[in-house]
């Protein structure tokens, strides 16, 4: 037993494999990857101007988007620039500690627009099915200790899954099947029991993919009913209008990282890992942004203020 760990070689560096397999696809795949990063930063940068500076968008749902926002800009942050090192250069080589710090932020910014979403979610539920009580129910201090609350399970739920990952033993080879640090393929690579971050994983996917999407889908259940109970043709046009943004933004969201995310590891799939992790990691944070200015009244006005030439 000591001659064996005597002779293992300890992994102090990994080598992302990235899109090596389609050689001919790097330098395109860098501009894609590019292009989509500075829409998403710019985006959401935006966003959180917009909402920061507007009078008229300083409401609870905005202020979670602009939660979301920087979120995105973490997330995308911390995956497309060292995705970019990988397709222009001939071998991508990643530390551990920057391996480890990049799946730190990496499951803090996806767990936190989750439960963003969530929250989001409960916000239109109010402002739709008790319009009445809206200001008293979503009030500022509701939304700050809401907002901190989600920041700080997530930022929790992300030192718990990287602190066990620390703690394996990885002794070759050293090659992730993937684009970034994620944690079905550093798994895969362990030379030591995986059993405790395979039921954490587990038990983050229950609450994150699974209670949070019940709850979503429950909020739009009563937002739903409450929609059809309307006699007004306007009201229902108008109270459709204030949510289907979010509603788009959700069934993106989830569909990729239930892709992603929510299988077993015996069962991961490097290709479709890395095309579900494009969406949620790369695509999902452009587009959302993009989503919110062009179907939502308010964020056009305030943009039309900033911008005398947008359309609004």
């Amino acid at each position: 037993m000591m001659m064996m760990s005597l002779n293992q070689t300890v992994v102090t560096e990994f080598v992302l494999q990235g899109f090596s397999e389609h050689p001919n696809l790097r330098m395109f795949l860098a501009g894609c990857f590019l292009s989509l990063y500075t829409v998403a930063l710019m985006g959401n940068i935006l966003i959180i101007a917009l909402v920061t500076s507007s009078t008229g968008l300083h409401s609870p749902m905005y202020f979670f988007l602009c939660n979301l926002a920087t979120m995105d800009i973490v997330c995308t942050s911390s995956v497309i620039p060292k995705a970019l090192i990988g397709l222009v250069s001939e071998e991508n080589i990643i530390s551990f500690k920057g391996c480890m710090a990049q799946l730190f932020f990496l499951v803090w910014s996806a767990s936190s627009e989750l439960l963003l979403l969530t929250v989001m979610a409960y916000d239109r539920y109010v402002a739709i099915c008790c319009p009445l009580h809206y200001s008293s129910r979503m009030s500022p201090q509701l939304c700050g200790v809401l907002a901190m609350s989600v920041w700080s399970v997530c930022a929790l739920n992300a030192s718990i899954n990287t602190g066990l990952m620390t703690r394996l033993s990885f002794c070759g080879p050293k090659v992730i099947t993937h684009f970034f640090c994620e944690i079905p393929p550093l798994l895969l690579l362990s030379c030591s029991p995986t059993y405790i971050n395979s039921v954490m994983t587990l038990v983050a996917d229950a609450f994150y993919g699974g209670i949070n999407f019940m709850l979503t889908l429950l909020s739009y259940g009563y937002i739903i009913a409450s929609i059809l109970r309307m006699r007004s043709a306007e009201g229902k046009r108008k109270a459709f209008s204030t949510c289907s943004s979010h509603l788009i933004v959700v069934s993106v969201y989830y569909s990729s990282v239930f892709c992603a995310y929510v299988s077993p590891a015996s069962s991961y799939s490097p290709e479709r890992s890395k095309v579900s992790s494009v969406l949620y990691s790369v695509l999902s944070p452009t587009l959302n942004p993009l989503i919110y200015t062009l179907r939502n009244k308010d964020v056009k006005l305030a943009l039309g203020r900033c911008l005398p030439s947008f359309p609004h």
